[in-house]
């Protein structure tokens, strides 16, 4: 059960860093509509369009600070304590400093849940309509322009497309084939591959189907066939954000599917995967840091430490940034890349709860 000085300290906790959030979020906000302004003006956008772009945008950007704003928090909560002696004062009275990291403790862990269920399905529903709004408003008309295309669409089949044309969904060259252990059963070519879109089927045009038995071919052709492949319109669409509009489920079978085909981008989306789970414990171990360096009386005073804990925040972005880099070019396991940061930055919190005097 909860004592009068744990409520205290995680009353003081949860409410600055609901305060540090809220006044972040603000700023940016401020930032991003004037930087967007211009666009919301082209597109004659009114009042209710823009408000709820930034519905969907505010709880993105808040879960996407969340770590750092819970380390800042964390930092200013417990140096002012610590400035006005109250630290001093509750270890003199019997309370231990392992006992002192308890409420701290119990603040972002809650964080840290609520933080996993909201990165893992509420977000990234809501970021389906905030990436939709950005790519119709925002950002520049997309054009599918990679050419000599491979995929993989079954344990045997396997696609080609020299080009496709996504203003049209139309692919040019096209090819199908079925391939057993080392021996082609047969291949389908097409000059063209259409989508129709009332029947969600493909319709192949000036097609040829060769198919063999042995040393045995057999070949026909025509001049329009329809057929249903494990290929869609949208796997040629753009791919801005979409890592972000995935819910953990959806991302899971999104990987699959890539790795099923042999795509290239699989680490990108391994890495968001990974950093769902990372991050409510990153919000865990920037809170031990922080109680651990703010908890002594400074000369300098609370504005020192406070700029200390944004130094601090400031170097852990940028080691993340960078493994994730190192992750998504491949050059790293995924999973270690992106669980490096708080890897190292454990040690460091164990080595200052051992070297601050206190």
């Amino acid at each position: 059960m909860l004592k009068i000085l744990d409520r205290y300290l995680l009353k003081k906790f949860l409410g600055t860093f609901g305060f540090v959030v809220l006044i972040l979020v603000s700023i940016v906000c401020v930032i991003d509509f004037t930087e967007k302004n211009d666009d919301f003006l082209e597109h004659q956008l009114g009042g209710v369009e823009i408000l709820a772009y930034y519905l969907d945008y505010i709880p993105y950007l808040a879960s996407l600070i969340t770590p750092i704003t819970v380390f800042i928090a964390v930092v200013f909560v417990t140096s002012k304590l610590a400035n006005n002696t109250e630290i001093v004062a509750m270890l003199s009275s019997g309370v231990s400093f392992p006992r002192l990291l308890v409420p701290y403790f119990i603040g972002s862990s809650l964080i840290a849940v609520v933080s996993f269920f909201l990165n893992g399905w509420v977000i990234p529903n809501a970021n389906k309509d905030r990436i939709a709004f950005e790519q119709t408003y925002i950002k520049s008309p997309f054009y599918y322009d990679e050419r000599n295309i491979h995929m993989k669409v079954a344990p045997e089949l396997y696609a080609y497309m020299e080009s496709y044309n996504n203003s049209n969904n139309v692919g040019y060259r096209f090819t199908l084939e079925q391939i057993q252990g080392n021996q082609m059963l047969q291949k389908l070519s097409a000059r063209r591959i259409e989508w129709d879109s009332t029947q969600s089927k493909w319709t192949l045009k000036n097609w040829t189907l060769h198919q063999f038995d042995g040393e045995d071919e057999t070949i026909s052709n025509g001049v329009s066939l329809d057929t249903t492949l494990n290929i869609s319109p949208k796997d040629f669409g753009s791919t801005y954000g979409l890592f972000e509009t995935l819910t953990l489920p959806e991302l899971d079978q999104y990987i699959a599917q890539q790795q099923e085909r042999g795509a290239n981008d699989i680490p990108v989306y391994l890495v968001e995967k990974y950093i769902r789970y990372m991050s409510p414990f990153t919000a865990i171990i920037l809170t031990f840091i922080g109680v651990v360096m703010s908890a002594k009386k400074s000369r300098g005073g609370s504005g020192f430490q406070i700029a200390l804990g944004f130094l601090i925040a400031f170097v852990f972005i940028i080691f993340f940034i960078f493994a994730r880099s190192i992750a998504e070019v491949n050059s790293m396991d995924p999973m270690l890349a992106v669980w490096l940061p708080n890897i190292i930055f454990t040690i460091v919190g164990i080595f200052l709860y051992y070297i601050v005097r206190r």
